[in-house]
């Protein structure tokens, strides 16, 4: 057990730093099982008064340091720090250490990986590299001279334009590379190795030309392709939809396997997993291209929303983090199917963010405290703060919100800066009041808005009465109301949107608006056919009044899922299918099937768990054949169809419990995917064998909507009586890309027998030289509701292919296995906790980080069954008993047991 306790961060602490620093030139010289690093710093006061000058630094060997070139001991140093007394106004360090990657398992700062050495930073690596402000409000300008062996590390990269490079002699090589923008160190990069690379250019809009490179270990550059044009098109994207052009002359990413994050977007130098570089038919899955060409494009965007203008402290990591994401959706969105890719976050979102937002560890997107900042890297920060984003972009609109970047970016260029800035420019530029808004940065918890509509005939108005209220949540039990644009329609008996006279402040739509232009009136037009009206609810309640309304409408509320809150409203089950099959709103369309698919489970649960049975409604199951209707026609779209067929995920059912109960939530789910199947299996085999036809791979939008809407269909049929197994087999024999293969293998996952075993055995044979495929193999097996999985959790541990210092492997099984398989990992016997937490204590001194992580199911151990909480939480103290516990684990789970 930890005998001392981590010191708390807090916002309101934060002061500007002492010193400044005007370049940093380092020279790092690689050899085998040691580094060693000269840092000349030029420093310049930025106080009044003598204060020493403090540096961080953690698991250095401190070599010599020098002030003004003559050599100093004039110093302290500690496990955390080095200071300098009263060292002047202006001054240069030159301070030598040395480390040693090779033995650097927490994967921050230089550490290998595959025999290259790569950096990872942010958000407190380089601490770890040299002793410097490590401090994302000190931004310099980095010149970096790196040398090794030419056998061992014929490249050497880092941030920067190259300037020169050459030979040592003694078979050693050198390369200098310089930025000539201002950085803070957490953005340094680094990567020595032996890679090979795949090479483009990009022409940037005013002709100058950028050479691109993508690195990777010798054999995987015929997986690149897809990464490099998603690269491109990036770059293409956000210089005509944010004006923002590449200025440096090269722009490098390098793919490494062993990495705790997804991707970091250092300048010039994008290091990345190799999981979201490399991508090919034959060993990655649509998901896998979509996820490639996402995050491509979100550390790209980064260039310019986190490096040029960066964060002045980590708690506002979201400045950068939630503008970025919401940036890369958007270039998703207009890459692909922007319905399908709205529903696609908004379930992500409800997943993952809303039961962070619900729990013991729920935070603003802006935090005002942290003990360890890498447990801060949320999907609140990313995902919900992209939503408040979204939020500014939908009450400025398409035009004014453009202005408004653009002021931000000539404001701050170069600058370390704060959210309350960036809103600021929201404000400057539209001329919108978001002071209210402002709430939505440091008020923790999901909102919860109550929407009820009433229509009077005789005067021909409908009433729309909003109201809302925010949850408590750890240190906020009072919370004031939120500023939340909801997006309404009014859809008339004849399935068309009502034109009529909303309340003062709207004005009557015009045709032609396009979807994602906003009238200075607030009115929204969706698309060619739906008139929707931007309401902004600030109080707790609120009615909006719409006139000359000929008939009776259904609302379409909350359009677009115009703000990340809970909506309950008085609809009916009626009213919901009448909006599943009319709303012009794609994503309301899913979302009213949605809700009809939770309210009746809602009630089979009840039942059960009143010792009755679970009986499907007929009328939902009536209201799924119009849908499987919709599917089969020649004009579907089959991606948005895929959506709509699928049941809501566990998580989401158990969001709706005040007690879960998995393994119920489970029973009810699957007897509704068994009736449904029963009911109409050979509709769903005819959908099944028309999006079966034999094609040549294509990576199109309208080809990974067709495999989408098959393997929807395999999934159901599966879960039906008599399942196919010969049928789920064939296609994974037959299949010529991954996405088919892994959706056959994912159902067969699920099953106990021969074609299970022969399916799992072929497929690691098959594949046994990807690491990424294998990855697969070992989630597959992991996330599958099956009883054997627990015994097969224990055989996989010890599997060869199996390694606890690779994050990715880690994920695979384990983190798989604790959030995609809540039956099992919920297993009454406690086995699920103990498998669990004996791989984060593993994990605690190795890599902390990835520990950390692993903490997420456990964190909502008050929700569940009594005996289930007593489990988890035995669990949290035994954690919270082992000696040496870091600092990333110790405030997660003494957070939780609070």
């Amino acid at each position: 057990m930890r005998t001392d306790t981590p010191k708390t961060i807090l916002l309101k602490d934060y002061q500007p730093p002492k010193y400044k620093v005007a370049d940093v030139h380092l020279d790092i010289r690689i050899f085998a099982g040691k580094t060693l690093v000269t840092a000349t710093t030029r420093f310049t006061k930025n106080h009044d008064g003598a204060e020493p000058l403090v540096l961080n630094g953690e698991r250095l060997k401190l070599v010599s340091v020098a002030i003004n070139g003559a050599a100093t001991t004039n110093y302290t140093v500690d496990d955390k720090t080095l200071t300098i007394p009263h060292p002047g106004n202006e001054f240069t360090t030159v301070i030598e250490t040395e480390i040693c990657p090779e033995e650097n398992t927490a994967l921050e700062g230089l550490y290998m990986s595959g025999g290259n050495y790569c950096t990872q930073c942010e958000a407190e690596g380089f601490r770890t590299i040299t002793y410097f402000p490590d401090r994302p409000d000190v931004m310099t300008i980095f010149t970096t001279r790196v040398e090794g062996d030419k056998k061992t590390c014929p490249v050497l990269l880092s941030n920067g334009n190259l300037i020169e490079d050459g030979d040592c002699g003694d078979g050693r090589h050198y390369a200098i590379w310089h930025d000539p923008f201002p950085k803070p160190c957490y953005l340094f990069a680094l990567v020595a190795g032996d890679l090979v690379h795949i090479r483009d250019s990009f022409t940037t809009m005013s002709g100058r030309i950028v050479d691109l490179r993508i690195y990777v270990r010798a054999g995987d550059e015929n997986q690149c392709d897809w990464a490099m044009e998603s690269l491109k098109r990036s770059m293409e994207w956000d210089e005509k939809t944010y004006g923002r052009e590449y200025q440096l002359d090269r722009f490098n990413i390098v793919a490494v396997s062993d990495f705790n994050m997804g991707a970091m977007e250092n300048t010039s130098l994008n290091i990345f997993n190799t999981a979201l570089v490399l991508a090919r038919p034959e060993t990655a899955t649509d998901m896998d291209f979509e996820r490639v060409e996402g995050v491509i494009a979100h550390e790209y965007f980064h260039n310019w929303t986190g490096n040029r203008v960066t964060c002045r402290d980590w708690f506002q990591l979201s400045l950068k983090e939630g503008l970025t994401v919401f940036r890369d959706q958007e270039f998703t969105a207009d890459m692909n199917s922007r319905g399908v890719k709205r529903i696609d976050d908004v379930v992500r979102l409800r997943n993952m963010q809303f039961p962070e937002d619900a729990g013991p560890m729920a935070h603003p997107i802006r935090p005002d405290n942290y003990i360890e900042i890498n447990n801060f890297y949320t999907l609140t920060v990313y995902e919900k703060g992209a939503e408040v984003i979204r939020m500014q972009h939908t009450l400025l609109g398409d035009d004014k919100y453009r202005k408004a970047t653009d002021l931000y970016f000539d404001r701050y260029d170069g600058m370390a800066v704060t959210c309350d800035d960036f809103l600021q420019c929201m404000q400057d530029s539209s001329g919108v009041d978001l002071s209210q808004f402002k709430l939505w940065y440091s008020q923790a918890g999901t909102p919860e808005v109550t929407a009820e509509g009433h229509y009077d005939a005789a005067a021909k108005t409908y009433h729309l009465t909003l109201s809302q209220t925010v949850p408590p949540t750890p240190g906020q039990p009072d919370k004031k109301p939120m500023h939340i644009p909801v997006m309404v329609g009014l859809v008339g008996p004849n399935g068309h949107d009502l034109d009529v006279t909303p309340p003062p402040s709207v004005i009557p739509a015009k045709a032609g608006i396009h979807t994602n232009q906003t009238m200075d009136s607030g009115l929204r037009r969706n698309d060619e056919k739906g008139v929707s009206y931007l309401l902004e609810l600030k109080d707790s309640k609120q009615t909006f009044t719409f006139k000359n309304v000929a008939v009776k409408p259904v609302p379409s509320i909350l359009r677009g899922f115009s703000a990340p809150v809970k909506l309950h409203t008085n609809l009916s089950d009626d009213d919901y299918r009448f909006l599943m099959v009319h709303d012009s709103d794609g994503f309301n369309r899913w979302e009213s099937g949605q809700i009809l698919a939770l309210r009746m489970m809602g009630r089979m649960i009840d039942t059960v768990e009143s010792g009755g049975a679970a009986v499907t409604d007929p009328a939902f199951i009536d209201s799924y054949g119009l849908m499987l209707d919709q599917a089969n026609a020649s004009n579907a779209d089959r991606a948005l169809m895929a959506r709509a067929l699928s049941l809501p995920d566990l998580a989401i059912i158990a969001q709706q419990r005040k007690i879960v109960d998995p393994d119920t939530i489970f029973t009810v789910r699957r007897r509704v995917l068994h009736d449904l199947a029963a009911r109409y299996r050979d509709q769903i085999q005819a959908i099944y064998d028309s999006c079966n036809t034999p094609t040549t791979y294509s990576n199109d939008a309208e080809s990974a909507g067709r495999r989408a809407l098959k393997n929807v269909c395999l999934r159901l049929l599966m879960n039906g009586p008599n399942p196919p197994v010969s049928l789920a087999r064939q296609q994974y024999e037959s299949a010529n890309n991954m996405t088919d293969r892994v959706a056959a293998l994912s159902v067969l996952a699920e099953t106990d027998g021969a074609d299970r075993d022969a399916v799992f055995a072929d497929f690691f044979k098959r594949f046994e030289q990807y690491p990424l495929v294998i990855d697969k193999w070992f989630s597959l097996q992991a996330s599958a509701p099956i009883p054997s999985t627990l015994d097969r959790i224990a055989t996989l541990k010890d599997h060869p292919a199996f390694s606890l210092l690779n994050p990715n492997r880690v994920r695979s099984l384990f983190a798989a296995f604790a959030m995609n398989n809540p039956v099992c990992f919920h297993a009454k016997d406690g086995r699920g906790y103990d498998i669990l937490t004996n791989a984060i204590i593993a994990l605690n001194t190795k890599n902390p980080q990835i520990a950390a992580r692993l903490l997420g199911p456990l964190r909502e151990w008050r929700r569940y069954t009594p005996d289930r909480q007593a489990k988890m939480k035995a669990a949290l103290e035994r954690i919270l008993a082992q000696e040496n516990l870091s600092p990333d684990v110790f405030e997660i789970v003494s957070k939780t047991l609070k």
